[in-house]
């Protein structure tokens, strides 16, 4: 007969390894598949034809990973390469199980400004901007979905797809100066790497219409207003924005590794899946938890009572 030691080591078993199967297929679920039409490789050949730029990633062992749109002579616009680079590095993230954490942030003093025109000529046919649009709106939903708390350190200008990249993150965090603008509506075009859905999400649909309709300026003031900002970075900070940033983040990924990755599986969970199927979720992720060393920690110290 089993003892109840055993029993329970069996149960927390079981739940981990159905909590894994559900962040996995979560965080690398993507919007499209070959059943969609979709052809990942065609267009991955295509898009490393316009090369130029990098997507720099840093995995710190605090558990904080930067992730860098390098461009700075295209104002951080996605080349076609850049945007391969891109799935990389969120390939890279999921299979990082020390990670908490994530910035993403431009280089050189700006965020990003979309997509690099000479892509976007050179792919003007429909079917070569769909196969693009699926390709990042993949590789986005993918971000949005890793088990870490990521936040968009906007700096000077996320223009177009910079300000779709923002919403792929859980939050964003503004400097003083700086601008998100979705410019679509110039480009005779709408959103399509899934900022126009995400938005909807973060800052309700009447103000989605006012910032695409309208093409808006978000200054740090009106992205507090209306929620699409999380915080502003203060003027003459001694820190250096990147520090400051990972000082507001330290936050809300200060604890173990485990416990800040399942946090960040049952806001997913709530936000993506049916209700029953979210309490399951979260049923299994507690059982990866309880009894384990960082609850026996806190537990010891009375950690409830600060």
């Amino acid at each position: 007969m089993l003892s109840h030691r055993m029993l329970l080591g069996a149960m927390r078993w079981h739940l981990r390894s159905r909590a894994a199967r559900t962040l996995r297929r979560q965080s690398r679920g993507c919007v499209y598949t070959s059943a969609h039409g979709f052809q990942r490789q065609e267009v991955q050949r295509k898009l490393q034809a316009f090369p130029g730029g990098s997507v720099d990633l840093v995995q710190q062992p605090s558990g904080i990973a930067v992730l860098t749109i390098n461009y700075p002579a295209h104002r951080n616009a996605f080349s076609g390469s850049m945007m391969v680079e891109l799935e990389e590095r969120v390939s890279q993230l999921e299979r990082w199980a020390d990670g908490k954490g994530l910035i993403v942030q431009g280089a050189a003093g700006t965020f990003c400004s979309g997509s690099d025109l000479n892509a976007v000529r050179a792919l003007s046919n429909t079917q070569d901007g769909l196969q693009m649009c699926m390709f990042m709106q993949n590789s986005l939903t993918r971000l949005l979905r890793l088990p870490l708390i990521s936040v968009a350190l906007v700096e000077g200008r996320a223009l177009g797809g910079g300000a779709e990249l923002t919403t792929a993150c859980d939050f964003r965090l503004m400097a003083p100066g700086s601008v998100i603008q979705f410019v679509h509506k110039h480009m005779g075009l709408v959103p399509g790497w899934g900022g126009a859905a995400r938005l909807c999400r973060i800052v309700g649909s009447q103000n989605a219409l006012k910032l695409l309709g309208g093409a808006l300026k978000v200054d740090p003031e009106l992205g507090l207003e209306i929620g699409l900002a999380d915080g502003v970075l203060e003027a003459g900070d001694a820190a250096g924005v990147l520090q400051r940033a990972e000082r507001w983040l330290g936050r809300y990924t200060e604890g173990a590794a485990p416990v800040i990755r399942a946090v960040k599986q049952v806001v997913l969970s709530g936000r993506e899946l049916p209700p029953s199927e979210a309490l399951r979720t979260e049923r299994d992720l507690l059982g990866t938890l309880w009894g384990g060393p960082a609850n026996r920690q806190a537990l010891a110290s009375r950690a409830k009572h600060r």
